[in-house]
């Protein structure tokens, strides 16, 4: 299966090392020439998983490849909004029956079906923790996967094939309920990752601050429940999605520390990939998590005043209205009630 990888940064990058290291036919796309310089010299990743190098064969920016290069397989790591534009582009260097597949946080991959036909898109998620130390260089912080499937759900030929392909890789898995499983995972982007790059702290840090508790709890709830409000049933990952005595909102409680401490013990160490976004001055994924969240619980009469202080207060700091600080979980408990 010829591969292309679009977006090499720290996902893209760590699942590009690792596919070229173990010899699979990989190529590379970036956004901008300077990027694909750098790259051409060589690829490193360390960390869980064992350390791993590789040279590209191949790494040119998106424009560069011409529609006779051709390809069964086109990962696409980079951020939503980035997906979305290049995507359509994209479409012409698939073979007759290639795959594009996206792995963004969120309504990526049904927004793009719906947009190129659902023949040529599957969905994915990954729950892989990585960091780029610099380009061309990744630290894989845990021992995740990529989960992949049909948006329609169900099983399919197609989908078993490049969950094979990619198996030299990294550990990637098939599930017949990808929307359930996109939800898991927003729900821990929409409470975790937000919250921890919005005090400029890792979970383990946030959970202990004043507010930190309070404002993971608020968020969680109410994306939770407008996941059941849609007919979503949430698949378990790494931890039962469902807080233990979950009735439209958490109990606190020993049973309840424990489902945390799961959480903690899974992505407590991360350093969210929005903080990193934040000291490197790009654009956030917040309109397709905490926001998207916020409008679809708004659209159908549901409580997301958390989520929608969230994602006001994230838009504050990327515009450099304030910096990211664990003061700002003690604002959004006044803000989201």
């Amino acid at each position: 299966m010829r591969i292309l990888i679009v977006g090499i940064g720290a996902l893209g990058g760590t699942i590009a090392t690792r596919a070229l290291s173990a010899g699979m036919e990989v190529c590379l796309a970036t956004r901008t020439e300077a990027s694909a310089n750098i790259l051409r010299s060589g690829l490193k990743v360390s960390g869980v998983g064992g350390e791993a190098s590789a040279v590209p064969s191949r790494v040119a920016v998106i424009e560069d490849y011409e529609a006779q290069e051709t390809f069964d397989l086109i990962l696409l790591a980079t951020k939503a909004h980035d997906a979305l534009e290049s995507a359509p582009a994209l479409t012409h260097l698939l073979t007759p029956r290639g795959i594009l597949l996206p792995i963004q946080n969120g309504a990526v991959a049904q927004i793009l079906a719906d947009r190129l036909g659902s023949g040529r898109v599957i969905g994915g998620l990954s729950n892989l923790g990585a960091t780029m130390v610099e380009p061309g260089v990744y630290d894989q912080r845990n021992a995740g996967h990529l989960l992949i499937g049909e948006l329609a759900g169900g099983s399919s030929e197609r989908v078993e094939s490049i969950a094979q392909a990619l198996q030299g890789a990294i550990d990637v898995r098939t599930t017949a309920n990808l929307r359930g499983a996109v939800w898991a995972k927003l729900l821990l982007n929409c409470s975790v990752t937000t919250i921890g790059a919005i005090a400029g702290r890792t979970m383990r840090q946030y959970m202990i601050l004043p507010g930190g508790r309070e404002v993971f709890r608020r968020a969680y709830d109410e994306a939770l429940a407008v996941a059941f409000g849609m007919g979503i049933q949430p698949e378990r990952m790494i931890v039962d999605p469902v807080p233990p005595g979950w009735k439209e909102s958490s109990t606190t409680g020993k049973d309840y520390d424990g489902w945390i401490d799961q959480i903690l013990g899974a992505y407590g160490d991360l350093k969210p990939s929005m903080l990193q976004d934040f000291e490197r001055g790009r654009r956030t994924e917040i309109d397709f998590i905490n926001s998207y969240v916020a409008q679809l619980g708004a659209g159908n009469a549901l409580p997301v005043s958390m989520n929608a202080a969230i994602t006001q207060m994230v838009h504050s700091i990327e515009d450099g209205a304030v910096p990211p600080d664990p003061v700002r979980l003690v604002e959004l408990t006044g803000k989201g009630g």
